[in-house]
């Protein structure tokens, strides 16, 4: 792919888009089929480098992974996975990373697990810290445990932990070192996250127990052998994101995105964008999964709570939203996005101020004035360092406005390979 990228304005998008394997359950599926004593099937899975990093690290650790036409065989005995030789390369991914923390933890040896320079940045402690308390012992470069992460498995006993901040990897990564440990490991959760290791698990045969408390999710897990699954992996809704804001944004036209994953806590962004006074048509099609019309509207302010986007991944292009729309909108408690790929929350506000609209960050909020409309952005050039969600959300922010420059779009490899072809295919 492409590292500079010029963007050329539409006046009109139209057309279909089914995005990539959903990356969140292909992820899970790779490393729950190497928790699997038999083999394990996997159709639709994400085609891009953070995912194919998570299944070279199934195969290092043992596990035998065939590919027959884009169905993957995955066969595995999970008693006889052992510490590879080789550092296990996550490139990326921060989901790689900190599932396989949770995966090896319960595997006898040593292993180390290595990231690119983005990934060295982000910190691994909030997943260290549970697996050491269940008998791990785990290792990063200072105190926030920075990768390289070496980390010795070992015989594990389950724990109580209460989440402190909301992380979907974090509680993975527990529940998949739990799958493994003796007596009961239970994860408390105040702001619920996505719920695709604990639905996977279940599907699987683990013994696990979810309940809701008002605003408290608790997961409970005992050891469990796992059933061979044939896992069929839905469009990624947060990959989709940026075609139903474009299909809100762009002058005519009408996009129509495909066999999502329908789990309210990936489709939050879709109410917000409703609630701005976008017109969405969604309908759940015979498999189950969301189909979402996007035609144009006009756009006003509104009150964003981090709750509502619990993985705040689609912060970015509803920025873009934001900016198109008339009148404030603030994104309340975003913090966390200082911690992803980049400093997300700030390159988040670099972007909307060079669209021509304003941006500040007040601690943990983003507000954004807009400027009424896509056709007032101002031609976007904009340096993306390593962060594949700011590469995308500039290209939509130049197609349906005023055109864009983008340098380091070849990060969209890590997630979405065909993105612009996609586009393009819409003009």
């Amino acid at each position: 792919m492409q590292d500079h990228v010029e963007v050329a304005p539409a006046s009109r998008l139209e057309g279909l888009v089914r995005s990539p394997g959903d990356k969140s359950i292909s992820h899970r599926s790779l490393l729950l089929a190497a928790l699997t004593n038999g083999t394990s099937t996997i159709r639709g899975l994400s085609h891009g480098e953070d995912v194919a990093s998570t299944r070279a690290i199934v195969a290092a650790l043992g596990a035998k992974v065939s590919d027959d036409e884009g169905i993957l065989a995955i066969t595995s005995d999970p008693d006889r996975l052992s510490a590879s030789a080789s550092p296990l390369e996550c490139g990326n991914s921060g989901t790689t990373m900190r599932l396989t923390m949770g995966v090896v933890a319960s595997i006898a040896g040593e292993h180390r697990l290595v990231g690119d320079a983005s990934l060295s940045t982000r910190p691994m402690d909030r997943v260290a810290e549970p697996l050491r308390l269940m008998g791990a012992v785990c290792q990063g470069t200072d105190a926030i445990e920075h990768a390289p992460i070496t980390l010795r498995g070992s015989s594990l006993t389950g724990i109580s932990y209460r989440t402190p901040m909301a992380s979907a990897q974090v509680k993975s990564a527990i529940l998949l070192a739990g799958l493994r440990a003796a007596g009961e490991t239970s994860i408390i959760e105040s702001v619920a996250t996505r719920p695709h290791t604990e639905e996977m698990l279940a599907r699987a045969g683990a013994a696990i127990e979810i309940t809701h408390d008002h605003e408290v999710t608790t997961v409970r897990l005992r050891a469990s052998s796992l059933r061979p699954q044939n896992w069929q992996v839905p469009a990624d809704p947060s990959q989709a994101a940026f075609f139903v804001i474009a299909g809100a944004l762009v002058g005519s036209g009408a996009i129509e995105c495909v066999d999502l994953y329908p789990g309210a806590t990936r489709t939050g962004f879709l109410d917000v964008l409703a609630r701005m006074g976008g017109n969405l048509e969604r309908t759940l099609d015979d498999a189950g999964h969301l189909r979402v019309v996007s035609r144009p509207a006009p756009l006003l302010g509104t009150q964003i709570d981090s709750a509502e986007i619990p993985s705040l991944d689609e912060v970015p292009i509803l920025a873009v939203a934001a900016a198109a729309a008339s009148g404030l909108t603030v994104f309340h408690d975003v913090g966390e996005l200082r911690h992803k790929e980049s400093d997300r929350l700030q390159g988040t506000a670099d972007l909307v101020r060079a669209l021509g609209a304003v941006a500040h960050i007040e601690e943990d909020d983003l507000h954004i004035e807009g400027v009424g409309g896509a056709d007032s952005f101002a031609h976007l050039e904009l340096t993306v360092r390593g962060d594949h969600r700011m590469a995308m959300s500039a290209a939509i922010a130049g197609v349906v406005g005023n055109g864009a420059s983008i340098d380091g779009f070849s990060t969209v490899a890590s997630s979405y390979p065909l993105f612009l072809d996609d586009l393009q295919g819409l003009r």
